[in-house]
């Protein structure tokens, strides 16, 4: 009978630890799942923080890939889908943060990678231009999809034809990951740390 009770503890011992892991992690009020489908592959999330505007929080992001990993070139480097996900924590103008994406790219990209990236750039500033603001709550994704391109999702909304350019994808990923990121500590929550 001891054996029994000892397995029934160790089994719901285990449970629990899993569902603990498998658990969505909540951030300022955001849940991010554990998990996310893209393009029928199922992502883990690989870290997630909060972008901090000097003390105020903006917005909540997490980055999803099939594989864990802690480096800039890893994420860029690794096969499939990925995808950021991140969500407003505060009201912003929507065409200032389109603003600010388009100069986080020039941040970490040289002249002559901006100048092959300018139609995209257009394209991008447009797609936030149109959506006037983004409030709380409100959420956008970047997802590479091998084979189609970067697919920017606002509100749910599929925002047209996918980029075509692996370089789009990599010079949005440089904007959190570079080496002058939005956000130094995002980045080191993104990859994976505290």
């Amino acid at each position: 009978m001891k054996l029994v009770q000892h397995l029934v503890l160790a089994l719901g011992a285990t449970l629990f630890a899993f569902n603990a892991l498998a658990a969505p992690v909540e951030i300022h009020g955001v849940k991010l799942e554990d998990t996310a489908q893209v393009h029928g592959t199922q992502l883990q999330l690989n870290g997630a923080g909060t972008r901090y505007k000097f003390v105020v929080k903006v917005y909540v992001a997490g980055l999803y890939l099939a594989k864990k990993v802690n480096t800039p070139d890893e994420v860029i480097s690794q096969p499939g889908p990925k995808r950021l996900s991140i969500t407003m924590v505060r009201d912003v103008d929507a065409n200032e943060f389109g603003k600010l994406l388009t100069r986080g790219i020039e941040d970490n990209m040289g002249k002559a990678a901006i100048s092959k990236l300018i139609p995209g750039l257009l394209r991008m500033g447009k797609i936030f231009f149109d959506h006037k603001k983004l409030v709380v709550g409100d959420n956008f994704t970047i997802d590479w999809v091998p084979g189609s391109g970067t697919v920017i999702t606002v509100k749910d909304v599929v925002q047209g034809e996918p980029f075509q350019e692996p370089e789009f994808f990599k010079a949005l990923m440089m904007i959190w990951l570079g080496s002058s990121p939005a956000d130094y500590k995002l980045k080191e929550a993104l990859l994976g740390g505290k």
